[in-house]
């Protein structure tokens, strides 16, 4: 339903058209709804919402990048998501250059791969620091030798190992490096056309900085691609980490130590007959063999039990549960 005009809205109005300020075929073009090409070559497969879900798994994944790679480059590792966009593959193949650091990697238990792209400048680095020199790039870019690529390759593992944590809100993963490309041209494994989700990672290792970019296809996460929403993955990380602080809290509840005490009874007796207490001397108590004897958990009682003993030591067999807080 449309605005309701007041009396005078309406005379402004009418007085408008009167002296001409005011012209209703305008009125009616500036109602006329606008038309938006659509490029079908582009279809909008990520909506703005799967693409802020994919930072926020990144972002989480940065710092997971932040707090392991340091312990293998002995170096600190800031990481950052720069940004999240949507483009066909033929794009993002187009931009890379060669030689280039591709990782494939097996996205299982969903159908097909995705890729990770590590800038040269930070893969020289990582060669270099590794073999103990102070991790900078070359000055001339050149191909990666095999015992290189071998050293890159333990890097990627671990870059691959850590996403299991970030999507396990969504889907439960178990990615597995499968191998690594320096050519672009052999890591055609989608068609050109197909739409892909592109999170780029900026990370800076002392001084030096370089993009990590993940390429991930659409019909890749198109299984699960309801639950890359902000409400379901929000919802799901709430109930995950309510039954994991639940699970903690009982973890560290089982490993509390509490005294227990049994009360065998209770006496009063004067401080001279305390003083001159001796060896043999017998105290009254106010309980008779028969009865049960209260067992405190801390200040609180909670059982009832029968005196006794156990392997030539003192011990008592629990009779009934007290209820009552």
């Amino acid at each position: 339903m449309g605005d309701v005009l007041s009396q005078k809205e309406i005379d402004d109005l009418l007085k408008a058209f009167s002296s001409g300020e005011l012209d209703a075929e305008d009125i009616k073009s500036s109602n006329e709804k606008q038309v938006k090409n659509y490029d079908f070559k582009r279809p909008t497969k990520f909506s703005r919402e799967h693409l802020r879900t994919l930072e926020i798994i990144f972002e989480h994944y940065g710092r997971l990048l932040s707090t392991h790679l340091p312990a293998y480059l002995r170096k600190t590792v800031n990481v950052d998501v720069r940004s999240s966009e949507a483009m066909i593959y033929s794009e993002f193949t187009n931009a890379l250059s060669n030689p280039v650091l591709l990782g494939i990697v097996d996205f299982k238990p969903l159908e097909g791969n995705i890729l990770i792209e590590l800038s040269n400048e930070l893969g020289y680095a990582f060669v270099d620091r590794m073999l103990g020199g102070p991790g900078l790039p070359l000055e001339k870019s050149r191909d990666f030798s095999e015992i290189e690529l071998v050293i890159i390759e333990r890097i990627f593992t671990i870059v691959t190992n850590l996403l299991h944590d970030p999507w396990e809100n969504v889907v439960s993963l178990r990615p597995r490096l499968t191998r690594i490309e320096t050519n672009s041209q052999f890591a055609q494994m989608i068609a050109p056309n197909e739409t892909v989700s592109i999170i780029t990672l900026n990370l800076k290792v002392g001084g030096l900085e370089g993009m990590l970019n993940v390429c991930i296809p659409y019909t890749v996460v198109e299984p699960v691609i309801d639950k890359l929403s902000t409400k379901s993955w929000y919802a799901s990380a709430k109930l995950k980490e309510d039954e994991a602080y639940k699970e903690f809290i009982e973890a560290a509840i089982s490993r509390a130590k509490v005294p227990v005490k049994a009360v065998l009874g209770q006496s009063s007796i004067s401080v001279n007959d305390f003083i001159n207490m001796q060896k043999g001397d017998i105290i009254k108590l106010n309980t008779k063999i028969s009865d049960e004897l209260n067992v405190y958990v801390g200040n609180i009682l909670k059982f009832t039990a029968l005196p006794g003993s156990s392997s030539d030591t003192y011990a008592i067999k629990i009779a009934s549960v007290v209820r009552e807080e």
